[in-house]
């Protein structure tokens, strides 16, 4: 379930400002939007499991968090970011 080297490198590459820029608000919230699909496929499979569900409720609190952030400093990047991965607002 966790995403590899390669596909955070790309995901990195694709919305940072450079291949080190691991920590910047848009790079987070891909990364996050990366787990939060495979745990949703995975429960798809296993409903039952109980504490990757509470991961997963997790995972989109803490994606929420810099989605609100980021809407508060920088709307133009906000809106930009959610048309690339698909989210609603």
């Amino acid at each position: 379930m966790a995403l590899t080297k390669e596909r955070k490198a790309e995901l990195v590459k694709k919305f940072g400002k450079n291949e080190k820029d691991t920590g910047s608000v848009q790079v987070q919230v891909a990364l996050l939007t990366e787990q939060i699909k495979a745990l949703t496929a995975h429960l798809k499979k296993n409903h039952k499991d109980a504490a990757s569900k509470r991961g997963l409720m997790i995972l989109v609190g803490q994606r929420r968090s810099l989605l609100d952030y980021l809407v508060r400093t920088d709307r133009e990047a906000y809106l930009k970011l959610i048309v690339e991965l698909g989210l609603r607002k």
